[in-house]
């Protein structure tokens, strides 16, 4: 008896540490998720262009092969590769975080650069957005370049992720990164599912409704949904910028250079200081996100000429060379 008893211990005991072990995956899951968020909006923002000009059969498959991309992504290549770096050279995090946040900058501010010099968008780009080829090829090389965009958006992720997992257990950080992949793929491209096929619903209704106010809630949704689009890649290009500004002063800090932060932080506790306790936590974020856009897009600027005028074109030479 006294044998099933210590039996029954050692069993509370050990589920007693894996629920510890759970709670501890979900909490970092939890924050590694929020500290990723910015990159997500960005991703779900980005990822609808690639459905544009298909047949409405067409679109869903789409996003169902450019989100299986993000999974192989994710999962095969980055967490691998993650939970190398983190064994063997965690002092690669914070320069590969600046390198992350400074493509975000980059995206945000040729996207403003963009809406104020634009250019001729007729003459066909990179991805094959504007080719009028072949409808299948035209698929594949939209399908090939989100997957190129998401490897970078997820490189981004997952190491954003990493840099706050605190356990030094490898297989709480590969949960744990594993976990915030499928979470982040299935929240992106569930709700970029959705918004393609929002002006379908809306038609659908349009069509199908016996009431007049379901009618009209069709028709305003189809109305609707460009503007939704707009305004979805306005708040990409500002959590672009937002986030990759944060990412840059934060990952300077680990590597000892305080000087921005510890400035940004005074001058959002001074603002703090004039609006008062009751929207002190409010003016901290706003006046800290604020001043990271700023020099988001300070830095996303200095490094559209850099990209475009020399950077691309040294790729473009290297592929024409192969």
């Amino acid at each position: 008896m006294s044998g099933l008893l210590a039996l029954l211990d050692d069993v509370a005991g050990i589920a007693k540490i894996a629920a510890a072990s759970v709670d501890d995956i979900s909490a970092h899951a939890a924050k590694a998720g929020s500290k990723a968020a910015g990159v997500v909006i960005d991703d779900a923002a980005v990822t609808p262009k690639y459905v544009h000009g298909f047949e409405a059969a067409r679109e869903l498959p789409i996003i169902w092969r450019i989100a299986r991309g993000s999974v192989f992504n994710k999962l095969v290549i980055l967490l691998p590769a993650a939970l190398l770096m983190a064994a063997f050279a965690p002092w690669l995090v914070p320069p590969l975080l600046v390198m992350g946040g400074s493509y975000l900058c980059f995206e945000g501010a040729e996207k403003i650069l963009h809406v104020l010099m634009p250019h001729d968008d007729h003459s066909g780009g990179p991805d094959g957005s504007h080719d009028v080829g072949d409808p299948a090829h035209l698929e594949e090389q939209r399908v090939k370049g989100a997957i190129k965009t998401d490897f970078i958006l997820s490189a981004e992720i997952m190491t954003l992720a990493l840099s706050t997992i605190e356990s030094g257990e490898v297989w709480i950080q590969a949960v744990v990164l594993a976990l915030v992949g499928l979470g982040i793929t299935a929240l992106v491209y569930g709700a970029v599912a959705v918004i393609v096929k929002m002006d379908d619903v809306g038609l659908w209704l349009t069509r199908v409704g016996r009431l007049g106010v379901t009618r009209a809630l069709g028709r305003s949704i189809v109305k609707g949904m460009p503007w939704v689009m707009k305004l979805l890649s306005t708040v990409g290009t500002v959590a672009m910028l937002w986030v990759g500004g944060s990412i840059i002063v934060h990952s300077l800090a680990q590597m000892g250079w305080h000087l921005p932060e510890e400035t940004i932080h005074h001058a959002a506790e001074a603002v703090a200081h004039l609006v008062g306790p009751e929207l002190e936590g409010a003016a901290l974020w706003t006046t800290t996100a604020t001043i990271d856009g700023v020099l988001g897009l300070i830095w996303g600027v200095v490094l559209v000429p850099v990209v475009t005028k020399l950077v691309m074109p040294l790729f473009a030479g290297k592929r024409a060379a192969h």
